[in-house]
């Protein structure tokens, strides 16, 4: 007898000492599938009910559970549940009769608390809601309009003057503009407070946000791409509910406070933040814009545990004047993405054992990654099991070519373990792809088909990621016609548009290069100035100042005779990318935008060498 307790004993043991040194993830990696799974198994049985529960649905129910608990802490003021699910059923007694089922609404504001009121509220009425991104201006805010079919227009008060432009254009659509002001601010365009205040609070029937399919648009978020003008994702309710499982699924609870610095008109911000907050019953600390030096002092003064970012951020904060109190805070937990290895480190340095959770997925994609391990520089985590549920692939990438290399059958070929490859998501009944409003040729342009098999389909991330032998995902790096700067997608066609406005370029090309220390890569352009015309660095910087968000400008410009071209007439970016912004190694003329002298400046050895050095913020 006790000889085979001690062959138990010593077999279990044995089998420890063996998953610890072969599988050392294993019981995170399988609690962490479970929460996946729990959570997926409530996503069917919502699909299958007769009544669809949606995100919404969730808040009035989280309204009527916890109506005194604080829901938005906004400079300084909690606004409950209660009293935000009051301020939305006023926003829906407004539009009740304007609006119809299926109507989409647009979405010009600030963070700010009335954000959300207009969007539950409309959502209570069954419309679509498209948020618009706040830095976008002129023909590309002209766009957003028509392509998500949006008739009414609610926008912020501060940031009426950004509509001056084309709001006779708007008006000439038919779209009505609602302005978050007591009174009507100029002809044309109606306030709304005025109203709110008059309207019940008194919910509106259910049934008119009542959904019948969780695949039905809900939001239209505005992203930059490879095809030039925003792009208005669709966003289901599906994705939105899955968005709003990631604060639960990595661990946290109603009693965390959240703190969301991110602008809504973003998903992290809007789906993960605010959905996230809802789904656990918790209270999101939102601010209107994030500030570097009032990050900490926010987080003490609230007792915040788990706070959003983008990798920028948090380097960001990294950069701050060291205090002797960084490390007196209750934060336990960082969701978000684009996380540097040497900025993690350095943040936990700094400000302590903190758990970041890195989440990869684009606004409109059907992949998902998460970091549960925590490794640094991961985006995400895979093993057999998640592949089973998500089918992924990482295929080889011709960057000379920009596109991926295929073989002599046609197919694309699969990366070795470690390899770089460009990163692929099939689509399917499990991980559909929605694509974009307004034109199928934009969501065509994402779908790579006969990937393996003939008649497969594939969204194409655009990203180019490695997994290492211990299933760790890594990202690499963007491909294509997009760059990140900024913490914002950068679209080189848009940017290439804009400056072909400008009466001295016949020609440009643009590119992001990387600088040293910097996250992202940084706009440049190759130009070709018309054989009458001479470079004006002041009109350049004042046409770029005027029509483009600060994210957007190319802070670099290199003169050129012409510009190499692909053998299927594509503009080749390549060689531009890899010899970068240095001087010494470009004959061509160089210029920097510098904001203090409000013109593009030759680029010297001694400009080019304080911003590497850290010395010229850019």
């Amino acid at each position: 007898m006790l000889s085979w307790v001690a062959a138990l004993l010593t077999g279990i043991l044995s089998a420890h000492l063996a998953q610890r040194l072969c599988l050392p993830h294993f019981w995170k990696d399988a609690l962490f599938l479970m929460r996946v799974i729990r959570y997926g198994a409530r996503l069917e049985i919502y699909r299958r009910s007769s009544r669809v529960v949606t995100v919404v649905d969730r808040f009035v129910q989280q309204a009527q559970r916890i109506p005194d608990k604080a829901f938005l802490i906004y400079e300084g003021v909690a606004y409950t549940y209660g009293e935000l699910e009051e301020r939305s059923n006023r926003v829906a007694r407004v539009f009740g009769d304007a609006v119809k089922e299926g109507d989409t609404v647009a979405l010009l504001m600030s963070n700010e608390p009335d954000f959300l009121s207009v969007w539950f509220g409309f959502c209570k009425l069954g419309c679509a809601v498209a948020f618009l991104n706040t830095n976008i201006r002129s023909r590309s805010l002209l766009h957003c309009f028509r392509c998500c079919g949006a008739e009414l227009l609610v926008v912020g008060a501060d940031l009426l003057e950004t509509l001056e432009d084309i709001l006779p254009s708007l008006q000439e659509d038919g779209i009505t503009v609602w302005c978050m002001t007591q009174e009507s601010p100029r002809p044309g365009v109606h306030s709304l407070l005025d109203q709110m205040e008059e309207a019940s609070q008194e919910p509106v029937a259910a049934e008119r946000r009542s959904v019948r399919c969780l695949r039905s648009p809900t939001l239209y978020i505005f992203t930059s791409g490879t095809t030039g003008l925003p792009k208005a994702a669709v966003i289901t309710h599906l994705q939105a509910l899955k968005a709003a499982g990631g604060f639960w699924v990595y661990g946290a609870t109603g009693s965390d406070v959240i703190y969301t610095p991110l602008p809504l008109y973003h998903s992290a911000a809007s789906l993960v933040g605010i959905g996230g907050t809802i789904e656990l019953g918790a209270t999101c600390v939102l601010k209107k814009k994030f500030s570097a030096s009032q990050f900490w002092h926010d987080c003490r003064k609230h007792n915040v545990t788990i706070f959003q970012y983008i990798g920028e951020m948090c380097r960001y904060l990294c950069n701050q004047p060291m205090a002797e109190n960084e490390k007196d805070h209750r934060v336990l937990m960082g969701v978000g993405n684009g996380l540097r290895q040497d900025v993690w480190r350095e943040f936990h340095r700094r400000f302590g054992d903190i758990r970041m959770c890195e989440i990869y997925g684009s606004t409109e994609g059907n992949l998902c990654f998460m970091n549960h391990i925590g490794k640094i520089g991961a985006v995400g985590r895979s093993n057999f099991f998640y592949k089973l549920i998500f089918k992924y692939d990482l295929v080889k990438y011709d960057l000379v070519r920009e596109e991926p290399m295929r073989d002599h059958s046609g197919f694309c070929q699969h990366v070795q373990k470690g390899e770089t490859g460009l990163l692929l998501s099939k689509i399917c009944s499990q991980s559909p792809f929605f694509g974009y409003a307004g034109s199928k040729q934009l969501t065509e342009k994402k779908i790579l088909r006969d990937v393996f098999v003939t008649g497969d389909a594939y969204f194409n991330t655009g990203d180019l990621m490695a997994e290492d032998e211990d299933d760790f995902i890594c990202f690499r790096d963007r491909v294509g016609d997009t760059f990140r700067w900024k913490g914002e997608n950068v679209a080189t066609t848009e940017v290439t548009e804009i400056l072909g406005l400008v009466d001295f370029i016949q020609e440009a090309n643009v590119y992001g290069v990387q600088v040293p220390g910097i996250e992202g890569r940084a706009g440049m352009a190759a130009v070709i100035v018309r054989p009458e015309c001479t470079f004006d660095g002041k009109k350049l910087f004042s046409h770029v100042l005027r029509e483009l968000p600060s994210y957007a400008r190319p802070l670099f410009i290199r003169l050129q005779e012409s510009l190499e071209m692909t053998s299927t007439f594509k503009q080749q970016k390549f060689a531009l990318v890899e010899s970068g912004f240095d001087p010494c190694s470009i004959s061509q003329p160089l210029f920097f935008l510098d904001c203090s002298e409000k013109s593009y400046v030759p680029l010297t050895s001694s400009v080019y060498d304080s911003i590497v050095s850290g010395q010229r913020k850019v």
